[in-house]
């Protein structure tokens, strides 16, 4: 099965059209400053006449920003000193959902895990690539709810789900 698209857009996060969720410091939500995360750096650019300039945020504003992505289950901290943290384009429960509708309009009951990462039939949707990880949690969220079966093989390529919709 081959898609163009993903099955449905991804919800729509907090925050009056912003890719982000409302910031939950009352300094940093009045700043009239747009934040904007480029890959491990964050910035902040201020408008000085016709030219912008540019500079990093401080550690605490990082830490505030993503403490607020990490409250609405959008991004979790790696490590206990809150130095690392990944940041999930859609929540865990949002992709077991992506997840089960796939299932449900593909007819696909049993695969192995790879295939959802890589198969022809994810070709073109958001599972293509998925980070295993990721994948791995939200089947185990499914599984948690009677939804899903995961088994082992003899290798990480083996390993399969059965789907029960």
């Amino acid at each position: 099965m081959t898609r163009s698209g993903p099955l449905r857009p991804p919800p729509q996060l907090p925050g009056k059209g912003s890719p982000f969720p409302a910031c939950p410091s009352p300094a940093l939500a009045a700043s009239t400053h747009p934040v904007s995360c480029d890959g491990f750096r964050c910035h902040a650019k201020e408008r000085r006449g016709d030219a912008a300039a540019e500079g990093s945020l401080s550690y605490e504003a990082k830490e505030v920003f993503l403490a607020a992505l990490v409250s609405e289950g959008r991004a979790e901290w790696i490590d206990k000193s809150h130095k690392k943290c990944l940041i999930l384009w859609l929540r865990i429960q949002d992709w077991a959902n992506y997840i089960l509708d796939f299932v449900k309009e593909s007819g696909l009951e049993v695969t192995t895990i790879e295939d959802i990462r890589s198969g022809i039939e994810t070709h073109g949707t958001e599972l293509a690539g998925i980070d295993r990880g990721v994948l791995i949690r939200a089947l185990k969220l499914l599984e948690q709810k009677g939804k899903a079966t995961i088994f082992k093989g003899t290798s990480a390529d083996d390993e399969g789900v059965k789907f029960s919709v």
